[in-house]
């Protein structure tokens, strides 16, 4: 499958709608906020864990802000999910959402997250 993107930012309203999910992987507790285009698409993506070191921390916050531009310029919530549904690195094991019982990874349980929530079919499980 090839990503779809454009040349073009596609840049948030000045005030958005936004969804707040708060979750929690191995005992570890985050929040999952994702800032929603006029058409209640997602075009941001923000990760706080409760109990992080600075190094891991760091990669989120790059990983959203990469992650959120990448949407503004065109990826799809469906190429998204394809890329990240599965890494593999701690904290990984069982979560508090009956929907994703076991996650992976943080940015694991974000794109089985957004699939459930934001894309239009479900995807295959390769």
């Amino acid at each position: 499958m090839v990503a779809t993107t454009t040349n073009t930012r596609r840049v948030m309203p000045t005030t958005r709608r936004s969804l707040t999910h708060k979750f929690q992987i191995a005992g570890h507790e985050g929040y999952l906020t994702i800032g929603l285009f006029e058409d209640d698409q997602p075009g941001e993506v923000f990760i706080k864990m409760s109990k992080e070191g600075s190094t891991l921390s760091g990669l989120i916050q790059g990983f959203c802000r990469a992650f959120s531009l990448a949407l503004q310029y065109g990826l799809s919530i469906e190429d998204a999910v394809d890329r990240f549904r599965g890494m593999r690195f701690d904290p990984m094991g069982p979560t508090n959402n009956p929907d994703i019982p076991e996650a992976s990874s943080i940015l694991d349980y974000v794109a089985r997250y957004l699939e459930l929530h934001y894309c239009e079919r479900p995807r295959s499980r390769s």
